[in-house]
Formats: C-alpha cells, sequence, structure tokens
C-alpha cells in the first residue's frame, strides 16, 4: 500500500466521533506517515495525540482549524493553521471565547429543541462530548436521532431542526478571517484557507494573499473545476498545497483516511 498523508481529519476534541487514539489507529491501517488533527477552534489535540502517534511511528503536525467569517461578502471561512508553536498563545486569546460561545448556544439550542417539542436525554449527549466539553449538533443529534449522519431521515431531521427557521436555527458570531490568519502568523505557523471550494472562499484570496502561505486542495468537496482554480492561485501567488479526508468518523460523511502521499510530496518536506 502506497505511504499516505492527511492533514485534516476530527477527533471528539471537536465535532468528530473517534477519540484520538482510534482515529490514529485507522489512520496506521491506512499507511497514514503524517498525520495532523485540525479540531475545531483548539490546539490542546496535539498535546493529546502526541505520545501516541510517535509510539505509531506517525509524524503528528500541530493543526486547528478556526471558525471564521468573511464579513466583506457575509460568508463562513474556515482557516487551517499547521506547525504554530503549539502553545499557541495568539491563537488561544482568539479561540477560547469561540469555544465558550459554541458550548454556551449548543445549550440554548437544546432549550429551544425541547420547547419544539421533543425531549433532549443530556446523559446521552454528553456520553459522545470529548474531552473539552463543548457540545456540538452532533452530539444533540446523535441523542435524538438513531440514524446514521449519511442517512436521508438524518439530513431531514437536521435540516428542519437547525436550518431555515427552524427552533434551533442560527449560529454563533465569529471571527474575522483576518484576525484568524494574523494569529496563526503571530504564532509562527503557517496559514491556509480551508476548502474554498465548498465554502466559496476564492474572492477573499486576492485581497488576502500576503496572510496567506497556502490553499487546501484536495478534499472530498472538491472536483476538478476547484483543482484547477487553486492550481492558478498556487501559481500566482506561491502557495503550498495542503489536502486531507475531513474525517468526522460517525459524526461526518462516509472517507477513509489519508490521501496519496504523492499529491503532497512538497508540502511533506516542507513541514518537517
Amino acid at each position: 500500500m502506497n505511504s499516505k498523508i492527511d492533514l485534516h481529519v476530527h477527533s471528539n476534541f471537536s465535532d468528530g466521533k473517534d477519540s484520538v487514539n482510534k482515529v490514529m489507529d485507522l489512520a496506521k491501517k491506512r499507511n497514514v506517515e503524517m498525520l495532523s488533527f485540525v479540531d475545531h477552534d483548539t490546539n490542546q489535540t496535539y498535546f493529546e495525540a502526541l505520545p501516541y502517534a510517535e509510539a505509531l511511528g506517525i509524524d503528528l503536525i500541530s493543526g486547528i482549524e478556526i471558525s471564521a467569517y468573511d464579513f466583506k461578502r457575509g460568508r463562513k471561512v474556515h482557516v487551517l493553521g499547521y506547525n504554530y508553536n503549539p502553545d499557541a498563545p495568539n491563537i488561544n486569546k482568539l479561540t477560547e471565547p469561540l469555544l465558550n460561545e459554541r458550548h454556551k448556544h449548543s445549550m440554548e439550542q437544546i432549550k429551544k429543541i425541547e420547547e419544539y417539542g421533543i425531549d433532549i436525554d443530556m446523559d446521552e449527549v454528553k456520553k459522545t462530548v470529548g474531552p473539552l466539553g463543548v457540545i456540538y449538533k452532533q452530539h444533540i443529534m446523535h441523542a435524538i436521532c438513531d440514524n446514521h449522519y449519511t442517512c436521508p431521515k438524518y439530513t431531514t431531521k437536521y435540516r428542519t431542526l437547525f436550518k431555515n427557521n427552524g427552533p434551533a436555527s442560527g449560529d454563533i458570531e465569529y471571527i474575522d478571517y483576518i484576525d484568524a490568519l494574523k494569529a496563526i502568523k503571530k504564532d509562527n505557523g503557517l496559514a491556509v484557507i480551508a476548502h474554498p471550494g465548498q465554502l466559496h472562499s476564492y474572492e477573499l484570496i486576492d485581497e488576502s494573499y500576503q496572510l496567506i502561505d497556502g490553499l487546501e486542495k484536495f478534499h472530498p468537496d472538491h472536483n476538478q473545476e476547484d483543482y484547477e482554480k487553486i492550481d492558478a492561485l498556487i501559481e500566482k501567488y506561491g502557495f503550498f498545497m495542503t489536502g486531507g479526508s475531513d474525517f468526522h468518523g460517525d459524526f461526518g460523511a462516509s472517507v477513509e483516511i489519508g490521501i496519496d502521499s504523492s499529491l503532497l510530496r512538497e508540502t511533506a518536506q516542507l513541514f518537517r
């Protein structure tokens, strides 16, 4: 089996289903040699995962996915940070309030769903909440829906509750993506725009290229058109490319960890 790299996986430190050790066991079976947990708005996964990664012989890269916003265009932007100072004082200052806000918002959503007429067993919610204790929508859905994430019934219930004018619709107030890019740079990290095709983030790149180091090219939601757009931007600005599975376990789409390491050979050399 060819060696693989995955620079975009999630664990139960944010909205993934599995523990860091389980994710790394799956990665090892897939012959993944370099891995980065980019859990949302926390750098704590790296410290938890590092001893086991070393035991398995996996090259673990510090990573984070910051939940941000492009206020000019009114769109969410996900900003990936890699190879930053693991203590990450500037990143933490920016993201810790986001985690607190997300948990508070989730508790409010639970109350609204119960007022809507659906009982939520908090013990069931807590069964899948990770080490940070932050509740995400996936944890709420686990407690009220027996269907898998990929099942149409799950999708219908999720949209009914959390989208459009559902009882738990609405979101937290995100930070400006510029602030996210700057915090990563201040912590000596490499700043990357995550899956620009998925979130329609292309327009901001021309405006902010001086703060950006790389673009996520390989992602399950990207197609050939996205590859071509990203390749053109990489050539224009000298960015490096990243990629990964966006693995969430049973809390996400059915994907296998790891992409062929030959696709990211130069990036791997940059990270080592």
